[in-house]
């Protein structure tokens, strides 16, 4: 019998994967380096460490408040309309944002509220571009080899979050404005690749329900799954509550004082151990025991924030982000593999929608949360409560989701198919 063949063999999944990975390094490039350019001008226009903490937290409130509000409605355009053609409109929208930061930053006319601006933008280009491309990729390759090329997506989505700002922070010790320029150019090729991709078929959505209705079914379909329920739901808090990155300009600049290089270093060292574990995970999927571990992944991610938080050592630190950064794609490579395989078709676009809510309100809401406790009880403080509870959540997640604690492989049980199909069918009955 032979060996599946990979993912990468399909030429449309070679473009899809090349323009995930270039537009998502793109975006954390260019995110990393708003929050350390509002820091430094909120610091530089006389703010202490606490009031700059607080623009940091309404920069990511700007992008989340976007994303809050068009997400539910952006799975439904993922799942209604060409899911190619929505994510080439949101890069090309991303690409304006990234060449106005860059020709500001170059004229030193960048400012707070430029920043402020353009990251509303970016949060609605965002919105509509992670449902359309997370749905887009099931659709690409045959059934028997899905695992594999969702497993990759998420490689490629993560590697390029985390790596992302390793980037923006290096190349901005050159110059302010070159992480905008590679982001620019990052944009450019993921937006030629999606042009690589031909007709994609995939199933329409069952039924003639109006489109708000639409939305609900989406939403009641993840309430009623219990799996994608519990793995959608710990990583949002978990990552809500234990999200350092927002919160590495003042690290960087005031608690380990290590400047703008030592910021690319604290960008890069979760960067390096999120790609490490891909690779791994590249040569050695995970087949056994995937929910227990998923939950003890969770955890070390909280252990090592609190470590993170705690150390004064710039080498420490680095080792512990190293920590967080693998633990990080440990959980993820199992959450986006579950939530998918346990998700039908015609019901990806709106699901990845709630998943990427989930994500934006444990990212950049998240962001938010931390800035705005660094500002009450100081960044320290914030870290290390922010890591106890996302061990916290993991104790109390696998309690009341026991099918995270009991999930031993990556298939989803016929039965919950079966009931799913039939309560689906039964809502479409006049």
């Amino acid at each position: 019998m032979s060996a599946r063949p990979s993912p990468f063999r399909i030429g449309n999944f070679r473009a899809y994967w090349v323009a995930r990975l270039s537009m998502t390094l793109a975006q954390y490039a260019m995110l990393l380096i708003i929050g350390w350019q509002t820091y430094n001008l909120a610091r530089d226009g006389g703010m202490d460490v606490g009031a700059a903490s607080g623009q940091l937290a309404l920069i990511g409130l700007l992008q989340f408040l976007p994303l809050f509000v068009l997400t539910p409605f952006s799975g439904l355009a993922a799942d209604r309309l060409n899911r190619r053609g929505v994510a080439q409109m949101t890069i090309a929208l991303q690409m304006v944002c990234a060449g106005s930061l860059a020709a500001l930053s170059w004229f030193d006319l960048i400012s707070i509220p430029w920043l402020f601006g353009i990251a509303v933008f970016l949060g609605i280009a965002r919105a509509f571009n992670g449902p359309a491309l997370s749905a887009l990729a099931p659709n690409l390759v045959p059934k028997e080899i899905l695992p594999t090329a969702i497993a990759l997506s998420s490689i490629a989505w993560q590697s390029g979050m985390i790596v992302g700002p390793a980037i923006g922070g290096y190349l901005y010790v050159v110059d302010p404005a070159m992480p905008y320029v590679a982001a620019f150019a990052l944009f450019a090729i993921a937006l030629l690749s999606l042009g690589f991709i031909g007709h994609v078929p995939r199933t329409p959505i069952a039924g003639a329900q109006r489109p708000i209705g639409q939305v609900v079914d989406g939403l009641k379909y993840v309430v009623r799954n219990k799996m994608v329920l519990g793995a959608i739901t710990l990583d949002l808090f978990a990552v809500f509550l234990a999200g350092a990155t927002a919160l590495f300009p003042v690290f960087a600049r005031d608690i380990l004082q290590v400047g703008a290089t030592g910021l690319s270093q604290l960008a890069a060292a979760p960067a390096a151990g999120a790609a490490i574990t891909a690779l791994f995970f590249s040569f050695r999927p995970l087949k056994t025991n995937v929910g227990p571990k998923m939950l003890i992944a969770v955890a070390v991610f909280g252990l090592a924030t609190i470590g993170f938080g705690f150390s004064r050592s710039m080498p420490l630190s680095l080792a512990l982000l190293f920590v967080v950064g693998a633990a990080d794609m440990f959980s993820v490579y199992i959450r986006q593999s579950l939530i998918q395989l346990h998700t039908p078709d015609e019901k990806r676009g709106r699901v990845s929608a709630v998943s990427l809510l989930t994500i934006s309100a444990s990212n950049e809401f998240g962001d938010f949360f931390s800035g705005t406790l660094a500002f009450i009880i100081g960044p320290i403080a914030a870290v290390v409560t922010g890591g106890a509870g996302a061990i916290l959540t993991v104790a109390l997640w696998a309690w009341v989701f026991p099918v995270l604690r009991t999930t031993r492989t990556f298939d989803p049980p016929d039965a919950l198919q079966e009931q799913t199909e039939t309560e689906t069918k039964q809502e479409q009955l006049p």
